[in-house]
């Protein structure tokens, strides 16, 4: 208890008062399950309150050590954890294997990859700490399905629909149960190695009992289809593991397909490492220096000051630098406020990143205005700002000690900003004919000018928009 009241006085020295109040209330007045693999994002939904706030509340505490963060690989088909990390170097790049699926997927940081919040066993002790003694139910709920499966608020009525039988099997234990099958399709899985088989049960009822036995080991991850008749049916376990099993029976039925595949916001990877807190806070602490993750699609911004060396020439290296540096206050803060990050600057240039085109183009369309006021606070046109913006995939790697993004996405916005001369933006239209993103440019009453252009390096010519 007085690790947890330390850890407390540090989070209300970090964060104002009112957000360390949210944290310390959630802590405890909250049930076991609650508090583990928290999803920070609808937990803003259901508690009105604002995402990004929350997420960066969220990363002080888990910094200070009130809550373990942890780095969950999913299955994009049925949306199980199919690895938890604590951090994301060891992340494979390799495919990952689902054998509810009997698929490989290669990791991609945008859908697969979530970002959860455990209470930290410091603060208070909840019962996923010591997973092996959770039921099957619970261990499904809070240890199987991922955070971004929108879960049953009855989950104890849920499970008692979809699942036949469950066991709790020790170590090198055998156990048999007995069971009246109806038709249908049903599946056997351990929720801990994630061993499975299914059943297609079909045809005409059978008097005669039907036998079945279900190994659970290391080396035979999905079993073969099984067909079997309606009728009574015996199943004999074999845990081989020297941990405990917990086989459980499920009905492959409408309601439990829904449930894998109703799918609610979550915290992904690919925003996390695109947003300013986490970057300020972790630093160079993600990827390892030859490691490297894909992302299917995220947005860059580049900006960089028309004119620098001339307004150096023209009021003098101090007041230039000041101006500059007041210039990178202002995007930097503009960047945050829209769920990016500022990845690194060259010279008077700013690279940076966003989840979506429509935070960046909001963003830039900030930047532009921003510059515009502090030029009328001078009352003379100093700062210029070229902004150029493409979305698209890319590979997230380490460069320089530094966590960066590399491949032809970052290449082209780089070559699109260049096209600008002064005050302009220039995005792609994989950026602009987005519906959100439109809406952006409807709020405002811009309408964007289309050009094919061919960009120095690139090989075909690229959609292009002048926004005014």
């Amino acid at each position: 208890m007085f690790e947890a009241e330390s850890l407390f006085a540090l989070l209300r020295q970090t964060l104002d008062p009112s957000s360390a109040a949210t944290i310390e209330s959630l802590i405890a007045e909250s049930p076991d399950h609650k508090l583990v693999r928290i999803n920070v994002v609808a937990l803003a939904t259901e508690q009105h309150l604002d995402e990004e706030q929350t997420i960066a509340l969220f990363l002080h505490a888990a910094k200070i050590g009130i809550f373990d963060m942890s780095w969950d690989v999913l299955c994009p088909s049925c949306g199980h954890v199919l690895d938890s990390n604590k951090t994301l170097r060891t992340i494979r790049s390799e495919d990952y294997f689902c054998a509810n699926c009997a698929e490989g997927y290669e990791p991609t940081l945008d859908e697969m990859v979530e970002i959860t919040f455990t209470v930290s066993p410091r603060v208070r002790r909840v019962a996923a700490h010591n997973p092996d003694q959770l039921s099957p139910l619970e261990y499904l709920r809070q240890i199987s399905f991922g955070s971004h499966l929108d879960i049953p608020t009855n989950f104890e009525a849920f499970f008692d629909e979809v699942a036949l039988e469950s066991l709790e099997l020790p170590p090198k234990e055998r156990a048999i149960i007995s069971l009246q099958m109806s038709q249908g399709l049903f599946f056997i899985v351990d929720l801990v190695t994630h061993s499975v088989q299914f059943l297609d049960v079909r045809g005409e009822r059978t008097k005669e009992k039907q036998h079945l036995a279900f190994i659970i080991d290391r080396t035979s991850i999905q079993h073969p289809k099984t067909e079997l008749r309606p009728g009574p049916l015996r199943i004999s376990f074999e845990n081989s593991l020297n941990r405990r099993a917990l086989p459980v029976v499920f009905i492959a039925s409408d309601l439990f397909r829904h449930v894998i595949k109703t799918h609610q916001p979550f915290l992904s990877a690919k925003r996390l490492l695109s947003n300013q807190t986490f970057r300020n806070i972790y630093g160079t602490e993600t990827l390892d220096a030859d490691q490297r993750l894909k992302i299917t699609s995220l947005t860059f911004v580049f900006t960089d000051l028309h004119g620098s060396t001339e307004l150096y020439d023209r009021i003098g290296d101090l007041a230039a630098f000041d101006l500059v540096k007041a210039h990178f206050s202002v995007l930097n803060e503009i960047v945050a406020t829209q769920g990016g990050a500022v990845v690194k600057t060259i010279g008077d240039a700013v690279m940076a990143t966003f989840p979506t085109p429509d935070r960046a183009l909001a963003a830039a369309l900030r930047m532009r205005e921003a510059m515009r006021n502090l030029n009328l606070e001078r009352k003379r046109d100093d700062l210029l700002l070229k902004i150029g913006i493409h979305e698209g995939p890319c590979i997230a790697v380490t460069l320089n000690d530094r966590q960066d993004y590399f491949g032809q996405t970052v290449n082209i916005a780089s070559r699109v900003q260049g096209l600008a001369s002064s005050r302009e933006i220039f995005a792609t239209g994989s950026v602009v004919e987005g519906v959100k993103a439109s809406d952006v440019l409807d709020v405002k009453g811009l309408q964007p000018m289309p050009h094919k252009i061919q960009l120095r390096g690139i090989a075909d010519r690229v959609s292009v928009y002048a926004i005014p």
